[in-house]
């Protein structure tokens, strides 16, 4: 059989799945070529017919990672601060579902592959507040950030503690005291604390008005 007839029994779709499954099953470190060829039962030649080389396998990944994260229902109760806290608190959902998820998610975002979806979610929360492009673009590159380290920091942690090897007593982190989700939300909302007082600070005061100024003259 050659490559093409190989790669042919899959489908695009098949092997960034089963890449998936892998990666939750051992991780990103053996998420290899060669082991997704073998779940697959074809020659790890016959992969570069969909994908060509790794790196475009995992931009895959992450932007099917992201992609999965639960829309935010917008309704009429919910001003701009919640969208933000819901679109970042869905990314961190979705990263969680994944082992090492933060990871590829990081790793492809940093080489501007994959994770745009992500970027983009949290922008278009932040503009909702009425904020301008480039504010909002620079508001979600920290969020995302916070969201991508903290998530990692999360997935660190329950792998070292599967097998046993976290640290214990005073020197134990912080984090094993608390509960990742209520210091995920902490973080989130000290950023959205910060652009709500850089979007009071901006907003015109009375006097600086039109019209306030036309009637302080008659």
């Amino acid at each position: 059989m050659t490559g093409n007839e190989s790669a042919r029994r899959h489908t695009r779709d098949d092997v960034a799945e089963t890449a998936l499954r892998i990666l939750d099953d051992y991780g990103l470190p053996d998420l290899t070529m060669r082991r997704l060829a073998a779940a697959l039962d074809v020659q790890a030649s016959a992969l570069y017919w969909h994908f060509p080389n790794k790196q475009t396998l995992l931009a895959e990944l992450a932007d099917r990672i992201v992609g999965r994260a639960a829309v935010p229902a917008a309704g009429a109760g919910m001003d701009w601060p919640d969208r933000v806290r819901a679109e970042a608190a869905a990314l961190r959902d979705a990263l969680l579902a994944y082992r090492d998820g933060a990871e590829v998610v990081a790793s492809t975002a940093a080489l501007g592959l994959g994770g745009a979806p992500a970027q983009q979610r949290l922008e278009a929360a932040v503009r909702s507040g009425g904020f301008d492009d480039e504010t909002a673009a620079r508001a979600a590159t920290a969020l995302l950030h916070f969201v991508l380290g903290h998530v990692s920091h999360e997935q660190q942690r329950m792998q070292f503690d599967s097998i046993g090897v976290l640290a214990t007593g005073e020197a134990a982190d912080p984090l094993d005291e608390t509960d990742s989700a209520a210091a995920f939300a902490f973080g989130v909302d000290l950023l959205v604390g910060g652009l709500q007082r850089l979007r009071d600070a901006s907003a015109p005061t009375p006097a600086d008005r039109p019209e306030e100024i036309s009637r302080s003259r008659t």
